[in-house]
Protein backbone atom coordinates (compact mmCIF):
# COMPACT_ATOMS: atom_id res chain seq x y z
CA UNK A 1 0.00 0.00 0.00
CA UNK A 2 1.24 3.65 -0.71
CA UNK A 3 -0.96 5.07 1.16
CA UNK A 4 -3.06 5.22 4.59
CA UNK A 5 -6.65 3.69 4.33
CA UNK A 6 -9.28 6.84 5.74
CA UNK A 7 -12.07 5.69 7.99
CA UNK A 8 -14.77 5.63 6.17
CA UNK A 9 -18.08 7.25 7.54
CA UNK A 10 -20.51 4.70 9.16
CA UNK A 11 -23.34 3.40 6.81
CA UNK A 12 -26.64 4.73 7.56
CA UNK A 13 -28.42 2.84 10.38
CA UNK A 14 -25.42 1.49 11.74
CA UNK A 15 -26.17 0.77 15.52
CA UNK A 16 -24.21 3.09 17.99
CA UNK A 17 -20.94 1.80 19.97
CA UNK A 18 -21.75 -0.56 22.24
CA UNK A 19 -20.57 -2.04 25.78
CA UNK A 20 -18.51 -4.24 25.81
CA UNK A 21 -16.09 -4.26 22.96
CA UNK A 22 -15.08 -0.39 23.53
CA UNK A 23 -16.96 1.31 20.73
CA UNK A 24 -17.02 -1.89 18.66
CA UNK A 25 -18.75 -0.49 16.05
CA UNK A 26 -16.05 2.56 15.26
CA UNK A 27 -13.34 -0.27 15.72
CA UNK A 28 -15.60 -2.53 12.76
CA UNK A 29 -15.81 0.66 10.56
CA UNK A 30 -12.27 1.15 10.52
CA UNK A 31 -11.45 -2.38 10.30
CA UNK A 32 -13.43 -3.13 6.74
CA UNK A 33 -11.86 0.25 5.14
CA UNK A 34 -8.07 -1.26 6.06
CA UNK A 35 -8.92 -4.87 5.15
CA UNK A 36 -10.66 -4.41 1.91
CA UNK A 37 -6.76 -4.10 0.66
CA UNK A 38 -5.38 -7.00 2.78
CA UNK A 39 -8.04 -9.50 1.09
CA UNK A 40 -6.94 -8.93 -2.25
CA UNK A 41 -3.81 -10.29 -0.86
CA UNK A 42 -4.40 -12.58 1.99
CA UNK A 43 -8.03 -13.69 1.07
CA UNK A 44 -8.49 -17.56 0.57
CA UNK A 45 -10.88 -18.67 -1.81
CA UNK A 46 -14.23 -20.82 -1.33
CA UNK A 47 -17.70 -19.82 -0.93
CA UNK A 48 -16.93 -19.36 3.19
CA UNK A 49 -20.65 -18.64 4.06
CA UNK A 50 -22.30 -21.00 6.74
CA UNK A 51 -25.84 -21.79 6.66
CA UNK A 52 -27.95 -19.85 9.78
CA UNK A 53 -28.58 -21.77 13.02
CA UNK A 54 -31.57 -21.70 14.89
CA UNK A 55 -31.94 -19.66 18.06
CA UNK A 56 -30.83 -22.15 21.40
CA UNK A 57 -27.54 -22.76 23.75
CA UNK A 58 -26.42 -25.06 21.13
CA UNK A 59 -28.29 -26.22 17.80
CA UNK A 60 -27.34 -28.90 15.42
CA UNK A 61 -26.10 -26.91 12.39
CA UNK A 62 -28.69 -26.81 9.28
CA UNK A 63 -25.91 -28.26 7.00
CA UNK A 64 -25.05 -31.85 7.30
CA UNK A 65 -22.07 -32.02 5.78
CA UNK A 66 -20.07 -32.40 9.03
CA UNK A 67 -22.47 -31.91 11.11
CA UNK A 68 -21.22 -29.30 13.15
CA UNK A 69 -23.20 -27.82 16.32
CA UNK A 70 -23.28 -24.07 17.01
CA UNK A 71 -22.90 -22.72 20.28
CA UNK A 72 -24.67 -19.63 20.76
CA UNK A 73 -23.32 -18.92 24.42
CA UNK A 74 -20.23 -19.31 25.18
CA UNK A 75 -19.21 -16.26 27.33
CA UNK A 76 -18.69 -12.74 27.14
CA UNK A 77 -17.41 -13.36 23.53
CA UNK A 78 -15.77 -9.46 23.26
CA UNK A 79 -14.42 -10.46 19.50
CA UNK A 80 -18.11 -11.06 18.39
CA UNK A 81 -16.63 -14.53 16.79
CA UNK A 82 -19.04 -17.79 15.85
CA UNK A 83 -18.18 -21.26 18.43
CA UNK A 84 -18.87 -24.07 16.24
CA UNK A 85 -18.59 -27.93 17.69
CA UNK A 86 -17.70 -31.24 16.01
CA UNK A 87 -18.34 -33.39 18.45
CA UNK A 88 -17.85 -37.66 17.51
CA UNK A 89 -19.91 -40.17 18.12
CA UNK A 90 -18.33 -42.07 20.66
CA UNK A 91 -16.49 -39.00 22.52
CA UNK A 92 -14.81 -40.48 25.59
CA UNK A 93 -14.68 -38.76 29.34
CA UNK A 94 -11.62 -35.89 29.83
CA UNK A 95 -11.13 -36.09 25.73
CA UNK A 96 -8.74 -33.68 24.21
CA UNK A 97 -10.16 -30.32 22.01
CA UNK A 98 -8.53 -29.20 18.80
CA UNK A 99 -9.28 -25.39 18.17
CA UNK A 100 -9.26 -24.85 14.54
CA UNK A 101 -9.10 -21.02 12.86
CA UNK A 102 -9.79 -20.79 9.00
CA UNK A 103 -8.98 -18.64 6.54
CA UNK A 104 -10.19 -15.48 5.05
CA UNK A 105 -13.25 -15.57 3.13
CA UNK A 106 -13.56 -18.79 4.90
CA UNK A 107 -16.04 -20.43 7.26
CA UNK A 108 -16.19 -22.45 10.04
CA UNK A 109 -18.20 -25.12 7.89
CA UNK A 110 -15.59 -25.02 4.85
CA UNK A 111 -12.91 -25.78 6.72
CA UNK A 112 -14.18 -28.54 8.83
CA UNK A 113 -15.93 -29.75 5.34
CA UNK A 114 -12.00 -29.98 3.49
CA UNK A 115 -9.20 -29.16 6.63
CA UNK A 116 -9.25 -33.35 7.68
CA UNK A 117 -9.44 -33.01 10.67
CA UNK A 118 -12.87 -34.51 11.53
CA UNK A 119 -11.66 -37.84 9.94
CA UNK A 120 -8.88 -37.89 13.14
CA UNK A 121 -11.45 -36.95 15.60
CA UNK A 122 -13.61 -39.78 15.04
CA UNK A 123 -11.32 -41.86 15.02
CA UNK A 124 -8.99 -40.88 17.97
CA UNK A 125 -11.57 -39.37 19.91
CA UNK A 126 -10.82 -35.65 20.25
CA UNK A 127 -13.59 -32.58 20.15
CA UNK A 128 -12.78 -29.94 17.52
CA UNK A 129 -14.05 -26.75 17.77
CA UNK A 130 -14.14 -24.07 14.74
CA UNK A 131 -13.84 -20.43 15.74
CA UNK A 132 -15.67 -18.23 12.86
CA UNK A 133 -15.25 -14.33 12.65
CA UNK A 134 -17.60 -12.75 10.38
CA UNK A 135 -17.49 -9.91 7.97
CA UNK A 136 -18.55 -7.10 11.10
CA UNK A 137 -15.21 -7.92 12.62
CA UNK A 138 -13.72 -7.96 8.98
CA UNK A 139 -14.45 -7.65 5.22
CA UNK A 140 -12.88 -10.99 4.56
CA UNK A 141 -13.60 -12.85 7.33
CA UNK A 142 -9.87 -12.97 8.35
CA UNK A 143 -9.15 -13.26 11.82
CA UNK A 144 -7.50 -10.13 12.93
CA UNK A 145 -4.28 -10.80 13.50
CA UNK A 146 -2.94 -8.06 12.90
CA UNK A 147 -4.88 -5.77 15.67
CA UNK A 148 -3.46 -4.62 18.65
CA UNK A 149 -6.73 -5.20 20.41
CA UNK A 150 -7.05 -8.72 19.33
CA UNK A 151 -4.36 -10.05 20.04
CA UNK A 152 -3.59 -9.17 23.56
CA UNK A 153 -4.51 -11.32 26.21
CA UNK A 154 -7.86 -11.02 27.52
CA UNK A 155 -9.13 -8.84 24.80
CA UNK A 156 -11.18 -9.14 21.43
CA UNK A 157 -10.72 -12.49 19.29
CA UNK A 158 -8.17 -13.74 21.05
CA UNK A 159 -10.29 -13.51 24.49
CA UNK A 160 -13.34 -15.29 22.54
CA UNK A 161 -11.19 -18.28 21.64
CA UNK A 162 -10.13 -18.49 24.94
CA UNK A 163 -13.63 -18.38 26.39
CA UNK A 164 -14.56 -21.13 23.62
CA UNK A 165 -11.94 -22.97 25.44
CA UNK A 166 -13.54 -22.85 28.99
CA UNK A 167 -16.58 -23.71 27.61
CA UNK A 168 -15.71 -27.09 25.48
CA UNK A 169 -13.99 -27.80 29.19
CA UNK A 170 -17.35 -27.58 30.97
CA UNK A 171 -19.75 -28.44 28.67
CA UNK A 172 -18.26 -31.05 27.15
CA UNK A 173 -15.72 -32.32 30.21
CA UNK A 174 -12.53 -31.38 27.85
CA UNK A 175 -9.31 -31.88 29.39
CA UNK A 176 -7.52 -28.96 30.17
CA UNK A 177 -4.24 -30.55 29.78
CA UNK A 178 -4.36 -31.84 26.08
CA UNK A 179 -5.67 -28.19 24.52
CA UNK A 180 -4.37 -27.95 20.82
CA UNK A 181 -4.98 -25.08 17.99
CA UNK A 182 -4.03 -25.11 14.55
CA UNK A 183 -5.12 -23.09 11.70
CA UNK A 184 -4.79 -22.05 8.22
CA UNK A 185 -3.34 -18.31 7.05
CA UNK A 186 -4.62 -15.71 8.73
CA UNK A 187 -5.77 -18.87 10.92
CA UNK A 188 -2.66 -19.81 10.88
CA UNK A 189 -1.20 -15.73 12.18
CA UNK A 190 -3.96 -16.20 14.96
CA UNK A 191 -3.06 -19.80 15.86
CA UNK A 192 0.58 -17.75 16.52
CA UNK A 193 -1.44 -15.23 18.50
CA UNK A 194 -2.98 -18.06 20.70
CA UNK A 195 -0.18 -19.85 21.60
CA UNK A 196 2.08 -16.51 22.78
CA UNK A 197 -1.08 -15.10 24.64
CA UNK A 198 -2.56 -18.04 26.23
CA UNK A 199 0.88 -20.49 27.06
CA UNK A 200 -1.32 -21.43 29.74
CA UNK A 201 -3.90 -23.19 27.47
CA UNK A 202 -2.51 -24.55 25.17
CA UNK A 203 -0.63 -27.62 24.98
CA UNK A 204 0.60 -27.24 21.49
CA UNK A 205 -0.45 -25.18 17.67
CA UNK A 206 0.41 -26.35 13.90
CA UNK A 207 0.73 -22.69 11.62
CA UNK A 208 0.00 -23.78 8.16
CA UNK A 209 0.73 -21.11 5.64
CA UNK A 210 1.01 -18.76 8.73
CA UNK A 211 2.84 -15.90 10.59
CA UNK A 212 4.93 -14.99 13.56
CA UNK A 213 3.53 -14.22 16.64
CA UNK A 214 4.11 -9.63 16.93
CA UNK A 215 4.77 -9.19 13.39
CA UNK A 216 1.95 -7.14 12.17
CA UNK A 217 0.72 -4.35 14.30
CA UNK A 218 -1.75 -2.86 11.58
CA UNK A 219 -2.81 -3.18 7.78
CA UNK A 220 0.44 -1.71 6.41
CA UNK A 221 2.97 -3.46 8.19
CA UNK A 222 1.15 -6.95 8.09
CA UNK A 223 1.69 -7.00 4.48
CA UNK A 224 5.03 -6.56 4.61
CA UNK A 225 5.06 -9.84 7.05
CA UNK A 226 2.50 -11.54 4.30
CA UNK A 227 5.21 -10.50 2.03
CA UNK A 228 8.68 -10.66 1.11
CA UNK A 229 8.29 -11.21 4.66
CA UNK A 230 10.38 -9.66 7.95
CA UNK A 231 13.49 -10.97 8.77
CA UNK A 232 14.31 -10.65 13.03
CA UNK A 233 16.81 -12.32 15.02
CA UNK A 234 15.43 -15.04 16.81
CA UNK A 235 15.94 -13.30 20.53
CA UNK A 236 13.90 -10.24 18.76
CA UNK A 237 11.47 -12.97 18.11
CA UNK A 238 11.31 -14.86 21.21
CA UNK A 239 10.80 -11.79 23.00
CA UNK A 240 7.71 -10.76 21.12
CA UNK A 241 6.27 -14.04 22.19
CA UNK A 242 7.23 -13.57 26.04
CA UNK A 243 6.09 -9.61 26.13
CA UNK A 244 2.61 -11.38 25.43
CA UNK A 245 2.34 -12.93 28.76
CA UNK A 246 4.84 -11.46 31.12
CA UNK A 247 6.39 -13.82 34.13
CA UNK A 248 4.45 -16.78 32.67
CA UNK A 249 6.73 -19.69 34.06
CA UNK A 250 4.86 -22.84 33.37
CA UNK A 251 5.53 -25.48 30.23
CA UNK A 252 5.56 -23.83 26.61
CA UNK A 253 3.32 -25.42 23.74
CA UNK A 254 5.03 -27.09 21.22
CA UNK A 255 5.06 -25.77 17.76
CA UNK A 256 4.58 -27.95 14.69
CA UNK A 257 5.16 -25.26 10.76
CA UNK A 258 3.81 -26.00 7.69
CA UNK A 259 4.28 -24.07 4.48
CA UNK A 260 4.05 -24.46 0.52
CA UNK A 261 7.60 -23.97 -1.26
CA UNK A 262 5.53 -22.18 -3.56
CA UNK A 263 3.51 -20.09 -1.61
CA UNK A 264 3.17 -16.89 -3.25
CA UNK A 265 0.29 -15.45 -0.88
CA UNK A 266 2.68 -15.76 2.44
CA UNK A 267 6.27 -16.17 1.67
CA UNK A 268 7.63 -19.41 2.75
CA UNK A 269 10.33 -17.13 4.74
CA UNK A 270 8.05 -17.00 7.36
CA UNK A 271 8.21 -20.22 8.13
CA UNK A 272 11.84 -19.67 8.88
CA UNK A 273 11.05 -17.16 10.88
CA UNK A 274 8.20 -18.90 12.93
CA UNK A 275 11.00 -21.64 13.59
CA UNK A 276 13.31 -19.01 14.80
CA UNK A 277 10.99 -17.29 16.95
CA UNK A 278 9.28 -20.87 18.78
CA UNK A 279 12.89 -22.39 19.03
CA UNK A 280 14.58 -19.55 20.81
CA UNK A 281 11.26 -19.66 22.99
CA UNK A 282 12.45 -23.13 23.84
CA UNK A 283 16.18 -21.99 24.32
CA UNK A 284 17.15 -24.68 21.23
CA UNK A 285 19.39 -23.46 18.54
CA UNK A 286 17.80 -22.92 14.87
CA UNK A 287 19.80 -26.36 13.64
CA UNK A 288 17.86 -29.15 13.11
CA UNK A 289 18.27 -32.35 15.45
CA UNK A 290 17.01 -34.76 12.65
CA UNK A 291 15.21 -34.19 9.52
CA UNK A 292 13.58 -37.06 7.68
CA UNK A 293 10.89 -37.21 4.43
CA UNK A 294 7.54 -37.81 5.28
CA UNK A 295 4.24 -38.31 3.03
CA UNK A 296 3.23 -39.01 -0.11
CA UNK A 297 5.58 -36.30 -1.88
CA UNK A 298 8.31 -36.51 0.18
CA UNK A 299 7.50 -33.17 2.71
CA UNK A 300 10.63 -32.28 4.00
CA UNK A 301 10.61 -32.36 8.12
CA UNK A 302 13.18 -30.50 10.14
CA UNK A 303 12.48 -31.63 14.48
CA UNK A 304 14.38 -29.46 16.80
CA UNK A 305 14.13 -31.82 19.93
CA UNK A 306 13.45 -30.74 23.61
CA UNK A 307 16.56 -30.93 25.56
CA UNK A 308 16.32 -34.35 27.22
CA UNK A 309 16.32 -35.47 23.68
CA UNK A 310 12.23 -36.93 24.10
CA UNK A 311 9.57 -35.48 21.04
CA UNK A 312 10.81 -32.75 19.28
CA UNK A 313 9.19 -29.51 20.36
CA UNK A 314 9.60 -27.36 17.26
CA UNK A 315 9.42 -28.65 13.89
CA UNK A 316 8.97 -27.39 10.31
CA UNK A 317 6.99 -28.73 7.37
CA UNK A 318 8.03 -27.62 3.98
CA UNK A 319 5.94 -29.16 1.02
CA UNK A 320 6.96 -28.83 -2.17
CA UNK A 321 5.05 -27.76 -5.17
CA UNK A 322 2.32 -26.12 -4.00
CA UNK A 323 1.07 -22.71 -3.33
CA UNK A 324 -0.84 -20.63 -0.59
CA UNK A 325 -3.28 -23.44 1.27
CA UNK A 326 -3.74 -26.57 3.44
CA UNK A 327 -2.14 -29.55 2.16
CA UNK A 328 -4.60 -32.39 1.63
CA UNK A 329 -4.30 -35.82 0.56
CA UNK A 330 -8.12 -36.98 -0.04
CA UNK A 331 -9.09 -40.81 0.28
CA UNK A 332 -9.92 -43.20 2.81
CA UNK A 333 -6.07 -45.11 3.63
CA UNK A 334 -4.67 -44.96 7.05
CA UNK A 335 -2.87 -41.26 6.13
CA UNK A 336 -5.45 -39.71 4.15
CA UNK A 337 -7.35 -37.14 4.57
CA UNK A 338 -9.67 -33.84 3.47
CA UNK A 339 -11.07 -32.43 0.17
CA UNK A 340 -10.32 -30.12 -2.48
CA UNK A 341 -14.34 -28.77 -2.84
CA UNK A 342 -13.15 -25.15 -2.63
CA UNK A 343 -9.50 -23.30 -3.53
CA UNK A 344 -7.09 -23.28 -1.07
CA UNK A 345 -7.03 -27.06 0.05
CA UNK A 346 -4.24 -28.78 -2.43
CA UNK A 347 -3.72 -32.33 -3.12
CA UNK A 348 -0.40 -33.04 -1.41
CA UNK A 349 -0.36 -34.31 1.80
CA UNK A 350 -2.58 -35.31 4.55
CA UNK A 351 -1.64 -32.40 7.35
CA UNK A 352 -4.08 -33.04 9.39
CA UNK A 353 -2.85 -36.62 9.76
CA UNK A 354 1.05 -35.70 10.94
CA UNK A 355 -0.60 -32.67 13.02
CA UNK A 356 -2.62 -35.14 15.35
CA UNK A 357 0.41 -37.22 15.45
CA UNK A 358 1.93 -34.25 16.53
CA UNK A 359 -0.26 -33.12 18.86
CA UNK A 360 -0.19 -36.87 20.28
CA UNK A 361 -3.47 -37.48 19.55
CA UNK A 362 -3.05 -40.69 17.64
CA UNK A 363 -2.00 -42.41 20.71
CA UNK A 364 1.62 -42.38 19.74
CA UNK A 365 3.61 -42.00 23.54
CA UNK A 366 7.01 -43.17 22.05
CA UNK A 367 9.43 -40.87 19.84
CA UNK A 368 10.66 -41.60 16.75
CA UNK A 369 14.20 -42.83 17.10
CA UNK A 370 16.55 -39.58 16.00
CA UNK A 371 17.90 -39.80 12.19
CA UNK A 372 21.28 -38.32 11.25
CA UNK A 373 20.63 -34.76 9.35
CA UNK A 374 20.46 -34.67 6.71
CA UNK A 375 18.42 -37.77 5.26
CA UNK A 376 16.35 -35.99 2.43
CA UNK A 377 18.32 -34.97 -0.69
CA UNK A 378 19.34 -31.06 -0.95
CA UNK A 379 17.16 -29.18 -2.44
CA UNK A 380 17.90 -26.62 -4.74
CA UNK A 381 16.18 -23.81 -6.46
CA UNK A 382 17.19 -21.03 -9.31
CA UNK A 383 16.16 -17.84 -9.22
CA UNK A 384 16.54 -14.37 -9.63
CA UNK A 385 17.82 -12.12 -6.30
CA UNK A 386 14.15 -10.51 -6.15
CA UNK A 387 12.45 -14.18 -5.78
CA UNK A 388 15.39 -15.44 -3.70
CA UNK A 389 14.41 -12.96 -0.80
CA UNK A 390 10.85 -13.16 -1.24
CA UNK A 391 10.85 -16.93 -0.61
CA UNK A 392 12.61 -16.70 2.67
CA UNK A 393 16.06 -18.04 1.08
CA UNK A 394 18.49 -14.71 1.04
CA UNK A 395 17.92 -11.90 3.06
CA UNK A 396 18.47 -8.10 2.11
CA UNK A 397 20.34 -5.75 3.60
CA UNK A 398 21.55 -1.77 2.10
CA UNK A 399 20.50 -2.88 -1.55
CA UNK A 400 22.71 -6.18 -1.54
CA UNK A 401 21.95 -9.89 -1.20
CA UNK A 402 22.61 -12.21 1.05
CA UNK A 403 21.85 -16.31 1.27
CA UNK A 404 20.23 -17.35 4.43
CA UNK A 405 22.23 -19.33 7.19
CA UNK A 406 25.39 -19.18 5.35
CA UNK A 407 25.51 -15.44 4.88
CA UNK A 408 27.16 -15.94 1.14
CA UNK A 409 26.81 -12.73 -1.01
CA UNK A 410 24.61 -12.93 -4.23
CA UNK A 411 25.09 -9.61 -5.55
CA UNK A 412 22.15 -6.86 -5.71
CA UNK A 413 18.80 -6.88 -4.72
CA UNK A 414 17.05 -7.28 -8.26
CA UNK A 415 15.33 -9.18 -10.74
CA UNK A 416 18.35 -9.53 -12.82
CA UNK A 417 21.01 -11.28 -10.85
CA UNK A 418 20.57 -15.46 -10.56
CA UNK A 419 21.95 -17.58 -8.46
CA UNK A 420 20.91 -21.44 -7.80
CA UNK A 421 21.16 -22.33 -3.83
CA UNK A 422 21.27 -25.36 -2.16
CA UNK A 423 19.63 -26.01 1.12
CA UNK A 424 21.61 -28.27 3.35
CA UNK A 425 20.76 -28.51 6.11
CA UNK A 426 17.25 -27.38 6.18
CA UNK A 427 17.42 -23.43 6.35
CA UNK A 428 20.81 -22.92 5.26
CA UNK A 429 21.33 -22.20 1.56
CA UNK A 430 24.62 -21.98 -0.18
CA UNK A 431 25.93 -21.05 -3.82
CA UNK A 432 25.32 -24.13 -6.18
CA UNK A 433 25.21 -22.39 -9.57
CA UNK A 434 27.21 -25.42 -10.77
CA UNK A 435 26.46 -28.12 -8.50
CA UNK A 436 22.84 -28.76 -8.37
CA UNK A 437 20.69 -30.38 -11.08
Amino acid sequence: MSHAVPSPPAPPGAPPPGPGRDGRWSRTVRRLAAVVALATGAALGGPGVAGAAPAGHVAAEARAAAALERVTSFGANPGGLNMYVYRPAALPANAPVVVALHGCTQSAQVYSDNAGLNTFADRHGFLVVYAETTTANNASKCFNWFQPGDTRRGQGEAASIRQMVAHAVTAYGADTDRVQVTGLSAGGAMTSVMLAAYPDVFAAGAVVAGIPYGCGTDVVSAFGCMSPGVDRTPAAWAQAVRDAHPGFAGPLPRVAIWHGDNDATVAPRNADELRDQWTAVHGLGQTPDRTSTIGPNSTRRSEYLAADGGASVVEVNRVPGIGHGTPVDPGSGAEQCGATGTQHFIDSICSGYWITRFFGLDGTTTPEPPVDPPTEPAACWTANNYEHVRAGRATTTGGQVYAKGSGLHLGLYNTFVTHTLKESPAGHYVVADDSCP
